[in-house]
Parts: structure tokens; C-alpha cells; sequence
């Protein structure tokens, strides 16, 4: 590990005890002492429960093609923290993290008097770096939108996924409640583009637009999607038809790459260009999002399948695609305690033979033991260990080995099975940009 590295871990390690901090105060002052980058960055933000990082990523590589220096900043990560800041798709240097992480860390220190959060540092960080790198930058929520720290500035355009109910601490308990906290995001004046399911939800977040004069676009109105569990999209939005080849699959990403697809098209009309309809084709097929129903053949014709569904709707997407498949699964399944997995187990168990239980490597996993009570009907086995269970799981007989629950045991898995197998590889090119530029 360089020297690089080890301080940002030991940096990033003091910083995660602050836990979570909701609300603009801290991350508002802590950015005009850094000279209010968020200020001067054209930005989109994207909020929402579940497919948001998705969408981010279809976005960025739509801009990436079309010619712009573009910025992407994404959490959490899935093996190396600087997954989460990407420029043009390559993800920052340890050595511009750590020099400008500490830089954030110092200004925090001497004009607020206390630390940021670990999200409040990383994301002063993107703001900082993009507002000096980049002509625009793709910025995903963190937790709701109205009090998280990415909403800060005069983003140009907002976008909003779809919404489940999670995080019920901060956000409510309810679909209403929840599209409320996300409607946050949203300016008077700048585009407003939703893909909302609810019923209940859009009808918030429109009420919301309208209160405030957000230019109003309900995408899942506006576009027509037809894709196959192949890949294969087709998306007719008011300006055009696309027939996209894309890596995203499943049917429920047809939602996110219509968002993006049309947000794209919304930009261009709005002085960005350089997005053509070449540029959104390529884009798309371009887009790499690793651990969203991500198929990896093991030598021998083994099949992982890693799926960060870890909520009732990610739950639901990813048994769609598992009963769309067909064939026997092992599920590899670990938790973390802010997470109700009554609602992601059972039903992703009910599809397999055979169920391993773990926990991920955090101290907010979930003991593994607590959870057997939600898998009736198949054999369960409980290993403390990720590595003891990953042994099991691959020694089982037969069938798919389907590894979900948390994005932490996603990436863990992700590692092992690169260091035994040499696939997949890293979910981002950290090693090729290492290479290019020390650090």
C-alpha cells in the first residue's frame, strides 16, 4: 500500500466514527472556506432509492462520449474508495484524494473548530476537484436530497428514480414522505426529471415542482421502453428512437436508461450541444456499472451473479431476473442492520436451493444467525467469515451462486473471486490510472 493510500485509509477511518450527519450547515460553511467550488460547477444531480448510481453512470459515459470533461461521483463504493470520484470514467489518483482530502480535513478543522463527516469530506472533495477539472459533473444523492450534502449550489438539471421505502429513520415511513426529502433536489427554473412508479410518489414530486417552478418532466410518461432480459433496448423519447445495446441488465434498468437517455437529450436542448444521438447510442453501451445483476463465468462454466440488492425493491427486481432465468441458485446473502432484510430475504431464498448466510465486513453487519428464521423450505448454512462462506458456496454442486444483500459483501466477493480466478476485474481501472499517474 502507498504511502498515499494508508493516509487516506487512516484519514477516511477517523473521519466514518462522526456517522451520519443530515443537513446543509457544516457542509455549506465547510465549502465557502474552500472557496464555494459547488458554486461554480455545472452539476446534475441525481436522487433517488434505488437505481440512481445507475443512471449517474449512464449519464456521465453519455458526456464522456460527447466530448466533455465530466465528473461522476457516486457512493458507496464497491472495493476502493476512489470509485466514488471519476473523471471521464477513470477514477482519482490516491495522491490527488489524500492532497485533497487533507486540505478539506485542515479548512474544517480551522474554521469550523470540528470534522467532517467521512460522506461531507468525500463530497467536498468531488466538488473541489470537479469545479478545477471538469465542464461537468454527474453527482449521485447520498441519502434522500433535501438535507444531504451533494445539494448544495444551482445544480442545471435534477433527476429522481425510483423511490421505495428505505432509510425510515432519516427519511419517513411512507412513499409520500420519502419523494418529499428527494424532491429537495429539484430548482426553480432547471428541468426536473422523474421516473417514478408511485402513483402516490410522482404526485408529490409534481405537487413539490410546481410549488417551486422546477420545469416538470415525467419521463416514465414521456418514453416508451421495451428491452429483453438480453440487453437489448429500445427507447422512443419525443425527439428520437434508440436501439441501445446496453450492459445493464434486467428489466428494471429500462426505467434508469430512459432517465438518462432523457436527460441527455433535455441538456442538449439547454446549451450542452455536443450530445448527439451518436453520442447517447455510444454512451450507453459504453457504461459499465459492476455489481448490478453482474453475470461472471468462472472457469469450469461456474455462474456468480452479484446484485447490490439490499431493499424490498431491489429484492424484487432481482427475483424478476432470477424466475426470468430459470435454473437452481445458491444463495450468498449478508446484511446490514440499518436494513430490513424480512423484506429481501425470503423472497430471494424462495427462489433457491440452498441459502449461505454471512456478514459483511462492517461494523454494522448484521449477525448471520439472526437471520435463518426467514428462509423456509431450503438448507441453511451460517459462516461468520466471508471467505469460509464463499468456500461453501462454491463448493456447492449445482446451480447459479447469486451473491447479494449488501453493496459491502458485493465488493468483498468481487475481490476474492478476482484473486482466486482472475475475474471480474477491478470496478474501476484504478491500476491503469495508477500507472498513468503516480499515486
Amino acid at each position: 500500500m502507498s504511502d498515499a493510500a494508508a493516509s487516506i485509509r487512516q484519514r477516511l477511518g477517523e473521519l466514518e466514527a462522526a456517522g451520519v450527519r443530515l443537513g446543509l450547515d457544516v457542509i455549506r460553511e465547510l465549502l465557502g472556506s474552500l472557496g464555494g467550488p459547488h458554486q461554480r460547477l455545472p452539476h446534475v444531480l441525481v436522487a433517488g432509492t434505488n437505481g440512481k448510481g445507475s443512471t449517474a453512470a449512464v449519464l456521465s459515459s453519455i458526456l464522456v462520449v460527447a466530448g466533455y470533461r465530466t465528473g461522476l461521483y457516486t457512493s458507496p463504493h464497491l472495493e476502493n474508495v476512489r470509485e466514488r470520484l471519476r473523471l471521464d470514467g477513470h477514477s482519482i489518483t490516491s495522491a490527488e484524494l489524500a492532497r485533497r482530502l487533507e486540505r478539506v480535513v485542515e479548512v474544517a478543522a480551522g474554521t469550523l473548530g470540528e470534522l467532517p463527516t467521512y460522506f461531507e469530506a468525500l463530497t467536498a472533495v468531488a466538488f473541489d476537484w470537479f469545479a478545477d477539472e471538469v465542464d461537468i459533473a454527474v453527482m449521485e444523492v447520498g441519502l434522500g436530497g433535501r438535507l444531504d450534502a451533494t445539494n448544495l449550489g444551482e445544480p442545471i438539471a435534477a433527476l429522481v428514480t425510483e423511490i421505495g421505502i428505505d432509510h425510515v429513520d432519516y427519511l419517513g415511513g411512507t412513499e409520500e414522505a420519502i419523494a418529499l426529502e428527494k424532491a429537495g433536489v429539484m430548482r426553480a427554473g432547471r428541468p426536473a426529471l422523474v421516473a417514478v412508479s408511485s402513483d402516490a410518489a410522482r404526485q408529490r414530486l409534481r405537487t413539490r415542482a410546481a410549488e417551486i417552478g422546477a420545469l416538470w418532466f415525467d419521463v416514465n410518461a414521456e418514453v416508451e421502453a421495451t428491452t429483453g432480459i438480453s440487453g437489448q433496448i429500445e427507447l422512443e423519447t419525443p425527439q428520437a428512437v434508440y436501439r441501445l445495446d446496453s450492459s445493464l441488465i434486467g428489466a428494471h434498468q429500462r426505467r434508469n436508461l430512459a432517465l438518462a437517455v432523457r436527460a441527455a437529450e433535455v441538456l442538449a436542448l439547454d446549451g450542452w450541444s455536443r450530445i448527439s444521438a451518436a453520442a447517447i447510442v455510444e454512451g450507453v453501451r459504453r457504461c459499465r456499472w459492476p455489481g448490478r445483476l453482474e453475470a461472471v463465468a468462472l472457469p469450469g462454466g461456474r455462474q456468480v451473479l452479484l446484485d447490490a440488492a439490499h431493499n424490498a425493491q431491489g429484492a424484487v427486481a432481482l427475483g424478476e431476473y432470477l424466475a426470468q432465468t430459470g435454473g437452481e441458485n445458491c444463495l450468498l446473502f449478508g446484511a446490514l442492520g440499518d436494513k430490513d432484510a424480512g423484506a429481501v430475504l425470503p423472497p430471494l431464498a424462495a427462489l433457491a436451493s440452498q441459502v449461505i448466510l454471512t456478514a459483511p465486513d462492517s461494523p454494522r453487519a448484521t449477525r448471520p444467525d439472526t437471520l435463518t428464521a426467514l428462509v423456509i423450505g431450503c438448507p441453511v448454512a451460517v459462516y461468520d467469515d466471508v471467505g469460509a462462506a464463499l468456500e461453501a458456496a462454491l463448493a456447492a454442486p449445482e446451480g447459479r451462486l447469486v451473491v447479494c444483500g449488501s453493496i459491502y459483501l458485493v465488493g468483498d466477493v468481487r475481490r476474492r473471486l478476482r484473486r482466486r480466478f482472475g475475474r471480474p476485474p477491478a470496478a474501476v481501472d484504478v491500476d491503469q490510472v495508477a500507472a498513468a499517474t503516480p499515486g
